[in-house]
């Protein structure tokens, strides 16, 4: 066992070679970009509404379509059926997103400069927690909205949670829920990460001829 543990405690203190800390650095900023992108979109169809109605995610704010004109008319909408307004206030996300990517990113950079297997698997696992947790709040927030429906509503509809990914019909309305590109620079921070953590194992089971790396001081 203690043998087991001190593999494992040298193989997390070896110093990362070039192409890790260069995939951590790209990495960082990657999810840096991800702030300034659209995370998801839902688009609605009706009879009424042929060309759809747009509401784009970002990791700060609510952008609706038509110059900002689709939100007005969504939330217009959702009084019929006492559903509240979507307010970016109620996306408690808006307020701790953009800076957790933040800090994300400067922790890959730090992971980069001191370049430690440890510090690379660190924050592998945080950015996996984090997106998964992101996942989760902008799935029970609009959870949250399709369940708690006015009692006064002028039309009175079932609790239905809001399509996270793919299609959902909701009344007489076509509902399509979709990742954009802000999801995807974080999928490919993913596998940014996955692809430094590879190269990094590969560098310590080369073999016996390759020598160890000069620890970083």
């Amino acid at each position: 066992m203690a043998s087991v543990l001190e593999k494992e405690q040298q193989l997390l203190d070896r110093p990362l070679g070039w192409n890790p800390r260069a995939l951590l650095a790209l990495a960082a900023l990657v999810a840096a970009l991800a702030n300034f992108l659209p995370l998801w979109n839902l688009t609605m169809f009706a009879p009424q509404y042929p060309d759809g109605l747009r509401l784009d995610i970002y990791s700060f704010k609510l952008e609706g379509g038509n110059r900002g004109q689709d939100v007005r008319e969504i939330n217009l909408l959702n009084h019929y059926i006492g559903m509240k307004d979507l307010t970016e206030e109620d996306f408690t996300q808006f307020r701790w997103l953009p800076f957790a990517l933040g800090v994300l990113a400067l922790l890959f950079l730090r992971a980069a400069v001191h370049g430690r297997v440890a510090q690379l698997l660190d924050v592998s696992v945080l950015f996996t927690y984090f997106g998964l947790f992101s996942l989760w709040s902008f799935g029970y927030t609009l959870y949250r909205y399709g369940h708690d429906l006015s009692p006064q509503a002028a039309v009175k509809v079932a609790p239905f949670m809001p399509p996270l990914f793919g299609h959902a019909k909701l009344a007489n309305f076509d509902v399509y829920s979709f990742p954009q590109l802000g999801t995807y620079a974080m999928l490919l921070v993913v596998l940014l990460l996955a692809t430094a953590m590879l190269f990094a194992l590969r560098r310590r089971s080369a073999g016996p001829g390759v020598p160890a790396a000069e620890p970083v001081r």
